[in-house]
């Protein structure tokens, strides 16, 4: 197996889990777990996106962040400036969700509607295509 044929897989397995990840959080959204559909929605973001660096050879991807991530993504490829300012809204969905620690004097679960799982979710599918749009050219 090649370099390339290799880094290809690794990234293969990054978004097979970004796309499962999306799945999760629809499903999620439609039992109402709205703060879990938004976390979700950032891991399915940040999957596709590491899953793109994998592929172009990076031995380690470090950080949740996507707006670092797609900076990394950058220095590769340009044109991720038109993904990041929309993918790295979903940067405040990664703590916030999940610890009331993140929510001074809130509850994640009560905290979290429709709307914000919804917008959540429109963003990670934004990416995870733009990524999967990248990644056929490759």
């Amino acid at each position: 197996m090649t370099a390339d044929d290799r880094d290809r897989s690794i990234a293969g397995r990054w978004l097979q889990q970004a796309q499962y990840d999306l799945e999760a959080a629809r499903y999620t959204a439609e039992g109402e777990f709205h703060a879990l559909a938004c976390f979700l929605s950032q891991q399915s973001a940040e999957k596709a996106v590491a899953g793109y660096l994998f592929a172009r050879g990076a031995d380690h991807v470090w950080g949740h962040a996507l707006a670092d991530l797609c900076e990394d993504a950058m220095q590769l490829d340009k044109s991720f400036d038109v993904i990041k300012s929309v993918a790295m809204l979903l940067d405040k969905h990664h703590q916030p969700t999940r610890y009331p620690s993140g929510l001074p004097g809130g509850v994640p679960h009560l905290a979290y509607e429709q709307t914000d799982s919804e917008r959540a979710i429109e963003i990670a599918v934004d990416v995870l295509e733009f990524v999967e749009t990248r990644m056929r050219s490759l």
